[in-house]
């Protein structure tokens, strides 16, 4: 995993993006219900929703909000919402939500939403290195996000955007 330095597959395979496109076309259901849950991605997220509101927000089309629904629900992930963008641009998804804190994997979403002013935890990975905007913070686990929102955390709700593939080992 280490090796990975990019977060666009075709990069990391070194083909063409249309080959990918092809192969995400065929497969991508399957590798989407096939991926794993981040390391207590799954115990942190249910301790969080019993005080805040969390709102997945992804790159992928709407033809895999059934398998995205479904690997939530097989991995017990509750949430107030998900919306799916076709797009990394989440910033405006961001503002509608109101989030008050914006938890992702990839570097450009990161660095997109601290700087329309949202803070953002990235969740650190071999593919998403590179220096980050004052407000935003790089963490190793969910533990380390726990604990974070546990400090921002105060008499009202927070509403948290998390990019989908901030579960997703």
């Amino acid at each position: 995993v280490e090796d990975v330095t990019a977060y666009e597959i075709d990069k990391v395979l070194g083909i063409e993006p249309e080959a990918y496109d092809r192969f995400y076309e065929q497969y991508g259901v399957q590798l989407h219900r096939d991926a794993r849950v981040r390391p207590s991605a799954t115990r942190v997220i249910n301790r969080l929703i019993r005080s805040h509101q969390i709102h997945f927000v992804t790159a992928r089309a709407e033809k895999m909000r059934d398998v995205s629904l479904e690997w939530l629900n097989r991995h017990r992930i509750p949430m107030n919402s998900i919306s799916l963008l076709s797009s990394h641009d989440k910033v405006q998804r961001a503002f509608e939500l109101e989030c008050d804190l914006f938890i992702e994997d990839r570097y450009e979403n990161a660095s997109q939403l601290a700087n329309a002013g949202f803070p953002v935890v990235l969740i650190d990975c071999s593919y998403n290195q590179g220096s980050l905007p004052s407000n935003a913070i790089r963490v190793a686990d969910w533990y380390q996000i726990e604990r974070i929102i546990a400090r921002m955390a105060s008499a009202s709700q927070s509403v948290f955007g998390l990019g989908f593939d901030a579960a997703i080992a």
